[in-house]
């Protein structure tokens, strides 16, 4: 009888550990579950947030390229104005001087009028 027991009891605790093993087993997939559940999540949250700040450097990029433009086109006009009124200035300035050496021109050709009254004498 003895041996028996000493069977039985050996039959009952390979028993109870195998019934442990398998409940151990199962929490062990419940755990792996909900871990690769969360790296699910994770990765989609990644996904959306790389999304968004794609977006927004989209935006800001978009903004950026068409401030530069307006600044450009401002730089250009700008400078059109600039070179339009040196231009002016330039050309009054040659019409000024072109009338001056016309006039100096004008005075050198004719004789000066010589006065007809006798210089003053000594007396």
């Amino acid at each position: 009888m003895r041996v028996t027991s000493l069977i039985f009891a050996l039959v009952a605790t390979v028993a109870l550990a195998a019934l442990g093993q398998e409940g151990t087993v199962k929490d062990i997939e419940h755990g792996a579950k909900k871990a690769g559940e969360k790296i699910k999540e994770g990765v989609e949250t990644a996904a959306e947030k790389t999304k968004e700040t794609a977006e927004t450097v989209g935006e800001k990029t978009k903004e950026t390229a068409e401030t530069v433009g307006k600044k450009t086109k401002e730089a250009v006009k700008s400078a059109g104005e600039k070179t339009h009124e040196s231009a002016k200035t330039a050309q009054r300035k040659s019409k000024r001087t072109a009338r001056k050496s016309k006039a100096q021109a004008s005075e050198q050709r004719s004789p000066s009028p010589a006065p007809n009254t006798p210089a003053p004498t000594d007396r």
